[in-house]
């Protein structure tokens, strides 16, 4: 009779076997992890609807091959436990819209009717596909992380979006990581018959919360990194929660670049508890981590207070009058730089 851990075995050999299909399905490499992808759709908003988009295959004529380039990311935890959440969602993107042009948006804490708030809002509909236009990954959850990548930047640097897909962590609160790549240089011409396309692989997180030990940040960080490993180059951001010291050193020990530290060494960055509203001294929970790229500016985006005279208010905001924060959390943007070493001649 089979002991229990013949079982353990043989279920981890289904799942990489699992995962080995999926990635060659998908065309997207993918680590040797029990942690087994669950892949999504993108979606476009096209004749009043959002409906699924999958990339043109084919090559781009007039797209030349790219030695290097940038790209802004945008990261904000949006709060979901907050009321008024299309309102907050509605002042979180204005800020966005006013400070930069960002390529790619990367939400967590993402409410239904906040999700409902991002398909509605017409600049996103304009200009943004999008990881999710349902509430089919919510699940038991009452929030979720959001992907935003930019239509123009898709189109003016011949940007494929490959695949995306969500990881399960182990987690005490049911969290997963948001993954899907963009892929560069995939046109076929004279100048790149000796190259490959340029992978990027970019992960929204919101690890687990709260000071428990022990900590399950530290796996969770591991398996994101090891997706990272796998592609060749990447992004992890979102909200870190480094609550514990063993918190303190995961970036780092998984060969990842903490742009804020890379920057600005001498600048605490704190992005949460800043107004003082919380009981907690303030921190930097909400971090960009780069792996084979390199960060060429970043900062933080402030919150502004909204005026909620006649909406239905929590109980936090009517303590403290008829105003308040957006978000709990600052945002953060990131300006990633990355290049290729061109082939010597012959």
């Amino acid at each position: 009779m089979p002991s229990r851990e013949d079982h353990k075995f043989n279920f981890a050999m289904l799942s990489q076997m699992r995962t080995h299909i999926k990635a060659w399905w998908q065309q997207t490499p993918l680590p040797t992890t029990t942690a087994s992808p669950s892949f999504q759709k993108w979606y476009k908003f096209d004749q009043e609807r959002w409906i699924p988009f999958v990339s043109d295959q084919t090559c781009q004529p007039g797209i030349r091959h790219q030695w290097a380039g940038s790209f802004r990311l945008v990261s904000w935890n949006a709060n979901a436990d907050a009321s008024s959440p299309k309102s907050r969602m509605s002042a979180l993107l204005q800020v966005i819209k006013t400070t930069g042009a960002a390529d790619v948006i990367f939400l967590q804490e993402v409410s239904r009717e906040a999700l409902a708030a991002l398909l509605e809002d017409s600049w996103v509909q304009q200009n943004w596909y999008k990881s999710d236009a349902n509430a089919s990954a919510f699940g038991n959850q009452k929030f979720i992380s959001i992907t935003l990548v930019s239509k123009v930047w898709v189109a003016t640097d011949g940007i494929l979006l490959g695949a995306i897909w969500r990881i399960s962590l182990p987690s005490r609160f049911g969290r997963d990581a948001l993954c899907c790549d963009l892929i560069l240089n995939t046109s076929s011409n004279k100048h790149t018959s000796s190259t490959s396309p340029l992978r990027i692989r970019l992960t929204n997180v919101h690890l687990d919360s709260l000071p428990i030990n022990p900590s399950l940040r530290p796996h969770q960080l591991s398996i994101c990194a090891s997706y990272l490993g796998a592609a060749g180059r990447g992004i992890i951001a979102g909200d870190f929660n480094p609550l514990l010291p063993e918190d303190d050193d995961i970036v780092r020990t998984n060969n990842l670049t903490d742009a804020w530290e890379h920057l600005h060494p001498n600048s605490p960055g704190h992005t949460w508890g800043v107004y003082g509203e919380q009981s907690f001294p303030p921190n930097r929970l909400d971090k960009v981590a780069l792996f084979n790229l390199c960060p060429l500016g970043m900062g933080i985006l402030q919150t502004s207070e909204l005026d909620f005279c006649g909406e239905a208010m929590s109980v936090d905001i009517t303590e403290s009058g008829s105003k308040a924060h957006f978000s709990d959390h600052l945002g953060l943007w990131c300006d990633v730089g990355w290049a290729e070493d061109r082939p010597q001649p012959q």
